[in-house]
């Protein structure tokens, strides 16, 4: 006995979806989690404001790379100072710049000729550098207090590298060298801007 033909043709569109569904390609791209400081509590100022200055402007030439980053430290460092910084008073500003937030990259030396073609050099290694600015203005204008940490990482990438695992190695520098950043200027802020804490 044949089946009904509503049943055959359902039985065809399921087909025909799973079929599509199969020849779909993965997207490429990789994707990244948020580096944020949300896991830490915020260091809370008796200030009335926070206000974020980007002194640091990347050139967007070589050496410089950090504008290529997928997830560049420019970004992780407002991040950082939205995540940490935290005004609870009447009056004042804690001022947050950054003055630093480079990474240069450098040319190794590699192996040439026959034997280069046996052995996997290190071909360039990254210098990622940055540093943060805390202040304390008055309601005049004045500065009352400061305090300042600099982090630096470097990393180098072998030879034959691809674009996504040069940018994985890209992506685990800027949050190692945040991470170390925010270690670093929570232990300045407490030691030279501990009045101003709450």
């Amino acid at each position: 006995m044949m089946p009904p033909l509503t049943v055959v043709f359902r039985c065809a569109a399921v087909a025909v979806a799973l079929t599509l569904a199969a020849c779909e390609t993965p997207d490429p791209t990789p994707r990244y989690p948020d580096i944020n400081f949300t896991h830490e509590a915020p260091i809370r100022f008796d200030v009335h404001d926070v206000d974020f200055v980007q002194a640091y402007v990347p050139p967007a030439t070589l050496p410089n790379v950090e504008h290529l980053f997928p997830v560049r430290p420019t970004v992780v460092a407002r991040r950082w100072a939205a995540d940490r910084v935290a005004a609870v008073g009447l009056q004042g500003v804690v001022r947050v710049t950054l003055i630093d937030a480079s990474v240069i990259e450098t040319a190794l030396d590699t192996t040439s000729g026959i034997k280069g073609a046996f052995i996997d050099d290190q071909a360039a290694r990254y210098d990622a550098k940055v540093r943060i600015r805390i202040e304390i203005i008055n309601s005049l204008g004045e500065t009352e207090g400061r305090a300042e940490a600099l982090a630096h990482r470097a990393r180098s990438v072998p030879e034959g590298i691809t674009l996504v695992e040069r940018e994985q190695i890209w992506f685990e520098l800027t949050e190692q060298v945040m991470r170390e950043l925010d270690v670093e200027l929570e232990a300045t802020i407490r030691r030279y801007l501990g009045d101003y804490i709450r």
